[in-house]
Parts: C-alpha cells; sequence; structure tokens
C-alpha cells in the first residue's frame, strides 16, 4: 500500500463524495476491532493504530477533508472523544476553527446538554453557548456513525445554538446499526462503510 501519493484515485464510497480508495485500504488497515469493549457483545473500533502512523493518519486526514469540502462549513464541531483527534487537522485543513462537543461537566461557563441512548449506555454532551456565530455552518466530526445516537444529539447542540448543521463526517459508518436513517436529511461523509 502506497501512502506518498498525491492524487488519490476515487472509489464512491462516501455518500458526501467520492472517498480515495487509498484513504479507504489505509482505514481498513490501521482499524483493530476490540471484542466485548466497553462490555459484552460489542465489537470496539480501535482507531489507536492509525493515530501511531503518521503517513496513514494524515492519508485519512486529507480524505476526510476532501469528502466534505463542498459542505461550506465556516467552523467544524468536534464530537468527544475521539472526534477531538479527527476535528482539528480537518478544520485546520479547511481552514475554519473548531469548537469541541464534550461530555458534560468538562466545559467552563455557560452550556447547553443533550442527553441521549448508546447502544451499551446514556451519555450527555454539551456545548458553550457562546461556541459558535450566527449564521456559522457547523461541520460535526467524529470517527465512527453507529446507531446515531451521539451525532444527533451533537446535531441537536448545534441547532439548538441557533446555527445550521452543514453536514456530519466520520471515518467509518456501521451499515448494520442504521444511524444514517435517524439522522436523515442530514448530509453524512465517510471514508469507509462497515
Amino acid at each position: 500500500m502506497t501512502t506518498t501519493e498525491s492524487t488519490p484515485t476515487p472509489a464512491g464510497t462516501s455518500a458526501g463524495g467520492p472517498a480515495p480508495v487509498q484513504a479507504v485500504d489505509v482505514l481498513r488497515a490501521h482499524i483493530r476491532d476490540v471484542p466485548d469493549f466497553p462490555k459484552p457483545g460489542v465489537i470496539f473500533k480501535d482507531i489507536a493504530p492509525l493515530l501511531t502512523t503518521p503517513a496513514a493518519f494524515a492519508v485519512v486526514i486529507d480524505a476526510l477533508a476532501d469528502t466534505v469540502d463542498g459542505h461550506g462549513a465556516t467552523v467544524v464541531a468536534a464530537i468527544e472523544a475521539r472526534g477531538f483527534l479527527l476535528a482539528a487537522p480537518v478544520a485546520y485543513r479547511l481552514g475554519v476553527g473548531v469548537v469541541p462537543i464534550r461530555k458534560q461537566g468538562k466545559l467552563p461557563g455557560e452550556t447547553i446538554s443533550r442527553t441521549y441512548d448508546l447502544e451499551y449506555g446514556t451519555a450527555t454532551l454539551e456545548v458553550q453557548t457562546d461556541a459558535f456565530r450566527p449564521g456559522d455552518r457547523v461541520l460535526l466530526v467524529d470517527d465512527v456513525l453507529a446507531t446515531g445516537g451521539t451525532a444527533l444529539a451533537a446535531a441537536e447542540l448545534v441547532r439548538q445554538s441557533g446555527v445550521e448543521v452543514a453536514g456530519l463526517a466520520v471515518l467509518m459508518e456501521l451499515m448494520f446499526l442504521s444511524g444514517r436513517d435517524r439522522l436523515a436529511p442530514l448530509a453524512i461523509s465517510s471514508i469507509m462503510e462497515v
């Protein structure tokens, strides 16, 4: 697998536009399945091997930014926790700012919150009330789209803040969990479908 090509070949695996074949291959080679984490029956998609391989990480970040370039986002919102690792370099590539959407109690100042169901429990997300400017178009970024609960809560927080959700960008989409259906008609870009 070559990770230094400057012009990847399109493959058409993303709903938001074609994802490079190279990025799909790199992503497949650098994701580790961890069975029964965080609870029995769940197969956790571990991106640590991707994060510790700079050339592979660069290919995937470039591909993620390329798939969402047409969304017209003015800011990227990073969904805790692994979304932080992806959103900042994507925002940098797009030339826009980044806003953290965090777990409850992690942000200073005034916040708004949403509680939602996960495939293995419940959680609450928060964003600062002054995180967005009037007229912002927000691109949500996370690592995985599973049942859609986390992404839906993040999208609702953005809308509650009075700005528009431009779309959602993820590394991989777990198709068998149908998270995309919960988010319709939100534009979703993914590099890889599992």
